[in-house]
């Protein structure tokens, strides 16, 4: 099955309205194979989780050999800070994506208040953002009238159009030494962005984002006298129209390298590879289809590249000096 929301986004150049407003709905939201990499684009409250300022960034070709198949970049930063006394997570995020005739952008700011519980930590968070949706009009092909088309229909842009709306996501994630989990809720507000051609409201076009519930969910677990970790987790977004979900399992060795398959229940299978050294990270995943797509094409690439750096939080050294007399 297509992701729902390339669907319904595709079709919004064919719907056709007795005004001069179209109206269109859709899921926003890009599904990364390697969602365990970037949690806080899917669940705000994910940000701050170890003492280190963590650095993404990561790239989604979808669909290769098909033309105009979706590509995806994001990037995302986040970290811990001390605030009256308070631990809180802080972060920054900018996803973009392009699919056929159409782009959306979107940059938020993250917050997350904490407090320890059950031997663990829960994260509340939020994100406030920006969501820009456009589209190229002025590649716009009308074949001749048919029973399908009209060689002029008021209800296609033939010029470029974009608008910006204000977006909000909300989110719960508690981490535990043994496991992780989180709920959160995107485009809670469900921005509509208005596009004009001319700057009025004479010939508008209407993009509305809808909101999308997710679950997350992971573990740690050593096997006992080796130095490997299975690190089994899970993802599954609803808008209760359109659910999807998918599992993973990772085998981890000596905090350094790692191997792992995933499936997307009615989309893919995928292999993940990824390494960890020092501060940095690199991480690759292959899709392969297995919906009738992969009659098309040869599957999906998705490669990550990260950086960690360990901040100092504590009181205890922020005084401390050293004598210069020699004893």
């Amino acid at each position: 099955m297509v992701r729902s929301h390339h669907i319904k986004r595709t079709l919004i150049a064919g719907m056709l309205s007795v005004s001069a407003v179209v109206h269109a709905n859709g899921q926003v939201d890009a599904g990364f194979t390697q969602y365990f990499e970037v949690p806080s684009y899917y669940n705000p409250a994910a940000i701050g989780l170890t003492d280190n300022l963590r650095i993404r960034g990561g790239s989604r070709l979808q669909w290769m050999g098909i033309p105009k198949a979706p590509k995806t970049f994001i990037a995302n930063a986040d970290m811990p800070v001390k605030l009256f006394g308070k631990r809180i997570g802080v972060g920054l995020i900018m996803q973009q994506e392009s699919m056929g005739l159409y782009n959306n952008l979107t940059i938020g700011a993250m917050g997350a208040y904490k407090l320890k519980l059950f031997k663990g930590e829960l994260s509340i968070g939020a994100r406030i953002g920006l969501f820009d949706e456009s589209f190229r009009g002025s590649e716009v092909i009308l074949p001749d009238d048919n029973d399908y088309h009209q060689s002029a229909d008021d209800a296609i842009p033939t010029t470029d159009v974009h608008g910006t709306a204000f977006d909000i996501s909300l989110g719960a994630y508690f981490k535990h030494k043994m496991f992780w989990a989180g709920i959160s809720a995107t485009h809670l507000n469900q921005p509509t962005v208005k596009m004009s051609t001319d700057g009025t409201e004479a010939k508008q076009y209407e993009f509305k984002a809808g909101c999308s519930f997710y679950f997350m969910g992971g573990g740690n677990i050593p096997i006992k006298n080796t130095l490997f970790e299975v690190q089994p987790s899970m993802l599954v977004k609803t808008d209760f129209t359109f659910t999807t979900a998918e599992i993973t399992a990772r085998l981890l060795y000596n905090r350094f390298i790692y191997g792992g398959l995933a499936y997307r229940y009615n989309d893919a299978v995928a292999l993940l590879l990824g390494a960890y050294y020092k501060n940095f990270f690199l991480g690759y995943s292959y899709d392969y289809p297995t919906t009738d797509i992969a009659k098309a094409s040869s599957g999906s690439h998705e490669i990550w590249l990260g950086y960690s750096m360990k901040l100092d939080l504590g009181e205890k050294n922020r005084h401390r000096h050293k004598s210069i007399r020699i004893m």
